[in-house]
């Protein structure tokens, strides 16, 4: 049986070809994704409690996550420079795919909204998106609950204008 993704990735021309566009962003995103996981895992971030002890200002505070995403800035801006300069020469990305950075630089309602409902169910769960899908993958039910609502969200924010 296959997925979306897995068919996406491999479909194929009339020739029965492969489109290594597709296989290339899929491999790229599987890639680039389970490292990312693989760090937050690492890093303790997949603990609900490593995360709410980061919340709570008291006794207990737990500084890890200040320091992952502290460690993430840097690690991040040379891609993102690198990026930008190959989307102002016109350049595709390493996948063959265009490369689309973000534009808008307003804050609307539609961003407040998410980025509240963001904090909520972060800072009452725990968990956020990537550690949550990677202890689905560990079969556990709170993660499953969390992936449920996530996707919820997901649909709503389809159906709110803007």
């Amino acid at each position: 049986m296959t997925t979306p993704v897995l068919t996406s990735a491999i479909a194929t021309t009339s020739t029965r070809q492969v489109n290594t566009s597709h296989a290339a962003t899929a491999i790229i995103g599987l890639a680039a994704g389970g490292l990312f996981a693989l760090g937050l895992w690492i890093s303790g971030m997949n603990d609900p409690q490593t995360v709410l002890r980061f919340l709570t200002l008291d006794a207990a505070w737990n500084p890890a996550l200040m320091w992952v995403m502290i460690g993430a800035i840097p690690v991040a801006m040379p891609f993102f420079w690198w990026a930008k300069q190959r989307q102002a020469k016109g350049q595709a990305s390493l996948s063959g795919q265009p490369i689309q950075l973000p534009t808008r630089r307003d804050v609307d309602g539609r961003l407040i909204l998410g980025a509240a409902m963001f904090g909520a169910g972060w800072g009452l769960s725990g968990i956020c998106p990537a550690p949550a899908l990677f202890d689905m993958m560990l079969f556990e039910p709170s993660a499953w609950i969390f992936g449920l609502t996530m996707l919820v969200g997901f649909w709503l924010a389809t159906r709110l204008p803007g």
